[in-house]
């Protein structure tokens, strides 16, 4: 197992960066759409920051705006954990933690449903704050670069 839990058939992924369905950059080498379903838009809380060519959330009670994923094959978790560059035995070197939260609509009301996403593990110091909580599916390509979720 590792510091982030297991994964399973059926869980569900908040994205709210390139792994958003539509979001300009999205990693041609993972295949969202055969391992499962974009069940569509949703809300959590969290503070959501631009670093630069990609967005992260930390702790924080912004309504933010992602999408909704059910993941019907668990074994593309590693994928996407490799994406956000979580190291699973060294959780100080991860970029990201991928950790549980509560799925939301769009009032902020909960729907009753937990998720898994991406949580930035560095310091936002130097980061821009998104007051409205939304990183835009047609930002900047990242090309060369392998971080956003």
């Amino acid at each position: 197992m590792s510091i982030n839990g297991t994964v399973k058939n059926g869980d569900l992924f908040i994205f709210y960066g390139l792994l958003k369905r539509g979001a300009l950059g999205m990693p041609d080498t993972i295949d969202l759409d055969s391992a499962g379903e974009f069940l569509g838009n949703c809300r959590f809380r969290a503070n959501l920051y631009s670093l630069g060519t990609f967005p992260g959330v930390v702790a924080g009670d912004t309504l933010c705006h992602g999408m909704l994923y059910r993941l019907d094959r668990a074994e593309i978790a590693a994928a996407l954990d490799a994406f956000e560059e979580v190291v699973a035995d060294d959780p100080d070197a991860s970029l990201y933690h991928r950790k549980r939260t509560i799925v939301m609509n769009d009032d902020g009301d909960e729907t009753g449903q937990i998720a898994w996403i991406y949580i930035y593990n560095k310091p936002v110091d130097n980061a821009s704050f998104i007051a409205n909580g939304n990183w835009p599916l047609a930002r900047t390509n990242r090309s060369t670069e392998s971080r956003d979720t």
